[in-house]
């Protein structure tokens, strides 16, 4: 129970993953802190809920791939009781004909692939973690302003610049062409197979509102790529879900000395004199702090908590234009026993499936919830973690888990229990395209969409970034101008979430680089 007669150092609104993180990092810098989240678990959207009597299931993310080896080696993740039940999965894009695409690290089989899509693979791919490594340089630590002269900045561009040069004049200039156009371009000029194209191209907007035309998204897969460079090379499941990730980082948490208080919502961020001061919580009490740190979203953390009353008319308006319109939806089966995809093994079964089966399906797909409507032929990210985990299902049971895209925030005419079950149905009818039996096996189903994620997980518009990543949202432009250093206009309070850079999926660096800056700027002292 939180003591509110007790002044903290600091008070994290939100326990995500970021929230555990920088916490954590400041506890073992000798600071007294508090964790106050609204939900009953920790995690955030690492989170894992049960949907039906003994059926549960990663409720948002279900993967673990980006996760940034300093930041488990620093908590001790391991010793707090994070382990994988399967590592490095391979991704296998479905075809209707069952000729399925499998794509193994720098490896390609299936689907009549050819000789030179092999070569422009392996060439393709060298290329593109190049890249990631060059990023990685400027993920680890915060973005650098360009309009100030200092050290610390001038060090990470110098950084930059010294990994562009060393890249060679070919692929530096390939980089900044690549930067600034879409993946359908790219993926044109490099491949003839339509589920390669596909395939890539999802990972360069799962969880945005964007298409394979949209500029950035090129950037989009660069970014989902950083896992690679980061340890991962392919997707991880968690033993007992995502939300083992919550629980790992709590205990090490706790392990320092922070506070947790769960089931607690934060109704305010209190400003005097335009300072934080604490916060007040939805039953009136109020918790004082010398600083304050949200790990809530930026849009949440300045309309609802701060109030953008308590801002300067333009970081308000910046506020407000920031992108966050979610766009993918996740879908949960309960099943009787594992289905039989066409084409595939039980082994198979249990990678990474996906249904993207070419560039135009995706296009076409997306074209839909530019208008307000869901996808009538939805994109898809498929798992069934229950053939590594035999926990999450009663015995011989499993559980199918399905980011789905696209079904757009803003629905025409809402998401009504009538949208919602006719949506659930068409997903359902375009897995049993290549899973025939999947319908008799049904015995529960969820689904969330966006206004559900934003309800659940408190994202504002269920956007799973936090915000798009895209080139006027990333590094110095992240969350907007003047918030860009996890450091707000508002005095004492600060930003760690995946709305800041370097952005969205369970990477711990949001929190990780915003805990280094407050070390760093001594207001703790």
């Amino acid at each position: 129970m939180i003591n509110v007669d007790q002044d903290y150092d600091v008070i994290v609104v939100g326990g995500g993953h970021n929230g555990l993180v920088c916490a954590t990092y400041l506890a073992k810098d000798g600071r007294k802190v508090l964790i106050i989240e609204a939900n009953d678990s920790l995690g955030g959207a690492s989170a894992t809920d049960e949907f039906s009597d003994q059926f549960r299931v990663s409720s948002c993310a279900h993967w673990l791939f980006q996760l940034y080896p300093g930041v488990a080696s620093d908590m001790g993740l391991t010793e707090h009781g994070l382990t994988f039940a399967a590592r490095d999965l391979k991704t296998i894009a479905l075809a209707e004909d069952g000729k399925h695409l499998t794509i193994d690290g720098d490896k390609l089989e299936g689907a009549g692939i050819s000789e030179d899509d092999l070569k422009a693979y392996t060439a393709f791919n060298t290329k593109i973690l190049k890249f990631c490594k060059l990023l990685a340089g400027a993920f680890n630590r915060r973005a650098p302003k360009l309009v100030e002269s200092n050290l610390t900045d001038r060090i990470t561009v110098a950084k930059l610049g010294l990994g562009m040069k060393m890249l060679g004049k070919d692929d530096m200039s390939d980089l900044m062409r690549l930067a600034l156009i879409n993946i359908y371009d790219v993926m044109e000029e490099n491949f003839d197979n339509e589920l390669l194209k596909g395939a890539i191209s999802l990972d360069s907007l799962l969880g945005s509102h964007m298409g394979p035309r949209s500029p950035n998204t090129v950037y989009g897969y660069l970014h989902r790529r950083m896992g690679a460079v980061f340890g991962f090379a392919g997707p991880a499941v968690v033993d007992g879900g995502m939300g083992a990730v919550g629980k790992a980082m709590a205990a090490a948490a706790q392990a320092k000395g922070v506070e947790i208080e769960v089931g607690t919502a934060v109704s305010k961020i209190n400003i005097d004199v335009d300072r934080a001061t604490g916060v007040t919580l939805a039953d009136g009490r109020v918790v004082n702090a010398a600083l304050v740190v949200s790990n809530a979203d930026p849009k949440t953390t300045f309309n609802k908590l701060v109030g953008l009353g308590n801002i300067e008319t333009g970081v308000a308006r910046r506020v407000k234009t920031m992108r966050m319109k979610g766009d993918a939806a996740k879908l949960h089966l309960a099943l009787d026993s594992l289905p039989t995809f066409t084409g595939l093994t039980e082994e198979q079964t249990g990678q990474r499936l996906i249904i993207a089966p070419s560039m135009n399906y995706i296009e076409a797909a997306f074209n839909a919830s530019k208008y307000g409507e869901f996808s009538k032929q939805p994109a898809m990210d498929i798992s069934i973690a229950t053939i590594h985990d035999a926990s999450l299902a009663p015995q011989g049971k499993h559980v199918m888990s399905v980011i789905v895209q696209y079904a757009p925030y803003e629905l025409e005419g809402g998401w009504t229990d009538e949208q919602k079950d006719a949506f659930t149905q068409l997903v359902i009818d375009r897995i049993a395209d290549f899973a025939p039996d999947l319908k008799e096996k049904i015995v529960a189903r969820e689904l969330l969409t966006p206004v559900d994620l934003e309800d659940r997980f408190h994202i504002h518009g269920g956007h799973w970034h936090h915000g798009e990543i895209s080139l006027d949202q990333i590094l110095m432009m992240r969350p907007f101008p003047g918030a860009s250093q996890y450091g707000t206009s508002v005095d004492g309070l600060y930003l760690c979430s995946a709305g800041n850079h370097p952005g969205g999926g369970v990477m711990g660096l949001a929190g990780h680089n915003a805990a280094k800056e407050i070390i760093k700027r001594g207001e703790l002292a």
